[in-house]
């Protein structure tokens, strides 16, 4: 059976080679990328609704109130499934898919859909305080790879069908198709042309259709704009930018800070229980921190700050205007404590949604403050609610496009568009300048495996150091005689430069053969002189594993030098040539183009 179904696949390419151009069968794969996209989302949305659904109607709204326990029960569930299921370490799933596009050529397990439609309900649906747009991406761009991989498409396009499935999840999930282009743009760094721009619309077309065919007209914000944007109001907009570029710079530091406060707990069981139980107290304190918290957005939107908040430890107060706006802090705060004691503790999900449940806690209490100062000032706190979660957007993720327009469509229009445009782009100025990475990048750009929009950069990043490193160096040992050198090492070569090594493979010189050709044929010398006579250190080295390709070229311009050994663990494994270095760079960069 396997043999035919490789024959059948064998004459199916045949066809397509024959009668469908490699442009229009991009399209045709852009649009099936989006639906199956499109699908996953839906599915990951259906089921974690169901696990919450069964809770609520068994514990969540019972006399006893144990909702906070539940978290830990999730978590137990994810944590048998990756040890005895997927076998490997639960890595973020936007930072996992930016570094297959960089360094693995676009390719992901094809266990990653599954694990992505499991564990991220599991996490979500018991309560952890993550969201399920990351895992809905993850889960797209892993199909779109294996697709890419069944009809043997290239790694520029599988790369191109990764951004189309991001887009189709995107899209199915907000039903915000201009918006989910953009994302694909901006996270992904994928160049915007013609080539790109109709997969992308496409696949983001059939996610939304997607969406549309089984979910109906089912939104995920229910609102609409009651009052349009007053110039006068210009003021406050940008307090609210400046308030969300602080609340994003916060978010990203807490995130690596409380990452780096579980370091030192290795186990993972450890771990869980640790994090399970501070998430736990969180959710008895704060209600809203459950899950994704669509719930808690929407009714701020509709003005109800009693619904959204739940019930808490604070209810005798809650009549209190500055209670509720000190419990709404409280949500701006505890959402990254809570989000991110998920990931550590296991569990897995996205930051997208978590970002637009905190933005729309400080939207709100802005909004709140500058209403009941007693100054004679009045804003929409709907309005506030909505821009809020665009700055965090924008300062978060460094995508200020994506936020606007995500805002834009949400809303059915552009009457917010001015404000939308001041909040986004001064917290994305400020956030940008005080940390120039996010959650999804740092990591890799400290390891230089980020692809940027700058082509140099980008081109660099793609290429990988075991295509360029040449072997056929012949090695000169340390204790070797000028004679057995050239009998050894020099008569078979047919390169002018040796390496000199030690016992243990350790490289302690080089010898050039422009040194040694003047006394070469002198017989007398061969016996009596040893190597390390005409040995000399190399100018530069270049260590596997540690150097990425920007500092491989940056070693050739400050050395000079037109070949430089590469250092692994310790020994040495062979030569890096100028020439071979900058034709693998003229040919990923004429890939990269397309040109």
């Amino acid at each position: 059976m396997p043999d035919q179904n490789k024959s059948l696949l064998k004459r199916i390419l045949i066809w397509r080679y024959k009668h469908i151009s490699q442009r229009t069968f991009v399209h045709i794969l852009s649009v099936v990328v989006g639906l199956l996209a499109g699908l996953a989302s839906v599915t990951l949305k259906n089921i974690t609704y169901f696990i919450e659904a069964t809770l609520e109607k068994g514990i969540i709204f019972s006399s006893t109130h144990l909702y906070f326990i539940l978290p830990i029960i999730g978590l137990t569930l994810v944590y048998i499934y990756v040890k005895y299921v997927h076998k490997e370490r639960l890595t973020h799933a936007v930072s996992s898919i930016l570094f297959s596009l960089s360094k693995n050529k676009g390719r992901i397990k094809r266990k990653h859909i599954l694990t992505q439609l499991i564990v991220a309900p599991l996490t979500v649906g018991f309560g952890g305080s993550v969201g399920l747009l990351g895992p809905a991406v993850a889960s797209g761009a892993a199909i779109s790879s294996n697709l890419g991989k069944l009809f043997h498409i290239n790694a520029k396009t599988r790369s191109l069908l990764i951004a189309c499935a991001s887009a189709g999840a995107i899209a199915s999930i907000f039903q915000s198709p201009i918006a989910a282009i953009i994302f694909a743009v901006e996270v992904f760094s994928l160049d915007l042309t013609m080539i790109s721009m109709l997969p992308l619309l496409l696949a983001s077309i059939s996610g939304v259709l997607t969406s549309y065919f089984f979910l109906g007209n089912e939104v995920l914000f229910n609102f609409n704009i009651t009052r349009d944007f007053e110039v006068k109001d210009t003021v406050f907009y940008i307090v609210l930018g400046v308030g969300t570029a602080l609340a994003s710079i916060y978010f990203t530091k807490m995130y690596f800070g409380i990452l780096k406060l579980f370091k030192p707990i290795k186990s993972p069981k450890y771990r869980l229980l640790v994090g399970g139980l501070a998430i736990g107290i969180m959710l008895y304190m704060i209600p809203p921190l459950y899950g994704e918290g669509f719930g808690f957005i929407n009714n701020l939107l509709i003005g109800d700050h009693i619904h959204a908040l739940g019930k808490t430890p604070f209810d005798a107060y809650i009549d209190n205007i500055w209670m509720v706006i000190a419990l709404l802090f409280g949500i701006t705060i505890f959402k990254a404590v809570a989000m991110t004691t998920t990931f550590v503790a296991g569990g897995g999900g996205g930051i997208f949604i978590p970002t637009m449940v905190m933005g729309s806690a400080l939207g709100n209490v802005v909004a709140k403050v500058i209403n009941n100062l007693g100054l004679g000032f009045s804003v929409s706190e709907s309005n506030f609610t909505l821009i809020g979660m665009a700055g965090l957007i924008s300062g978060v993720q460094h995508a200020p496009l994506t936020a606007i327009f995500l805002i834009a469509e949400i809303t059915g229009g552009y009457a917010l568009f001015v404000p939308l445009m001041i909040t986004a782009s001064i917290s994305y100025l400020i956030k940008k300048n005080a940390i120039d990475y996010t959650i999804y990048t740092r990591e890799l750009a400290q390891r230089g495996d980020l692809l940027t929009h700058n082509k140099d950069h980008a081109v660099l990043t793609l290429m990988q150091l075991d295509d360029i490193i040449e072997k056929n160096f012949k090695t000169v040992k340390l204790e070797m005689t000028l004679g057995e050198m050239l009998h050894e090492s020099v008569a078979k070569s047919s390169r002018n430069i040796f390496p000199v090594v030690n016992d243990k493979q350790a490289l302690v010189g080089i010898i050039l053969l422009d040194d040694i050709r003047e006394i070469m044929f002198d017989t007398s010398l061969y016996k009596t002189t040893k190597v390390k006579v005409f040995m000399q250190k190399p100018p530069e080295q270049i260590y596997y594993g540690k150097d990425n390709m920007q500092a491989v070229m940056q070693k050739f311009q400050n050395s000079g030098a037109w070949n430089l050994p590469v250092i692994k663990d310790g020994k040495y494994l062979g030569f890096v040539s100028k020439s071979k270095l900058l034709t693998a760079y003229r040919r990923e960069l004429i890939n990269f183009t397309g040109s």
